[in-house]
């Protein structure tokens, strides 16, 4: 998408909040790798995505900045909760400021630590949604750990599944983190579990449903 395409977006969706705003200016000014934040487009679309789903308990695998989460955050009732883990401890004072200054702040709860060793101690069916954002070569454990921590009916949306469009050049598929993403990316195709959906914003977006059969327990 061409910078000016994407400014023509941006100009015709709803406005980024200011506290996100300057969020997503202290990530690319103090962060390295700044481009993983999730910034205004994907996050109005996360944040819609939250109010049509309206869970009540949610999982974040991969904080990075904290911005995704706010943009979860933001779409929950008062009484719903994200609990979001990042692995990266250097992080957490970064994080910490940003939930405290944000107006939907109290709904986050951050857990510094392993994302996968995290989902293997949460109880079955315990959440509505969950947001992979972490480790790309552990897509695949991650979706297997997280796929009955949902109920039934629950979604899984997981970023960067086209990889910058590396999952398509030869070139890169000995690379970890594009070969973690085309293993969960066939995975999650040929699960009759979930029904799925990829969609090409970004660095790619892939919706899935939990379905409500026999099958899904």
């Amino acid at each position: 998408m061409s910078p000016e395409l994407q400014k023509y977006i941006e100009d015709h969706i709803d406005a980024e909040p200011d506290h996100l705003h300057r969020l997503e200016r202290r990530t690319n000014i103090h962060l390295i790798n700044g481009r993983m934040c999730s910034g205004h487009l994907q996050g109005r679309l996360l944040k819609m995505l939250v109010s049509m789903i309206d869970p009540h308990d949610v999982l974040e695998l991969g904080t990075f900045s904290g911005y995704s989460a706010l943009c979860i955050a933001e779409a929950l009732h008062d009484s719903a909760t994200i609990h979001t883990v990042e692995a990266d401890d250097e992080l957490e004072d970064f994080i910490r400021e940003a939930i405290a200054s944000a107006p939907c702040g109290e709904r986050i709860q951050l857990h510094i630590g392993d994302a996968l060793s995290f989902a293997k101690k949460c109880k079955p069916e315990s959440f509505d949604l969950v947001f992979m954002d972490a480790d790309k070569r552990q897509y695949a454990d991650y979706y297997e750990a997280c796929l009955p921590l949902l109920r039934p009916g629950g979604y899984i949306i997981a970023d960067n599944t086209l990889w910058d469009g590396h999952v398509v050049e030869p070139d890169h598929f000995n690379d970890r983190q594009t070969a973690g993403i085309r293993l969960f990316n066939d995975i999650v195709a040929a699960d009759p579990r979930v029904e799925k959906v990829i969609i090409p914003l970004r660095d790619g977006l892939t919706l899935i449903r939990k379905l409500n059969t026999p099958a899904s327990r």
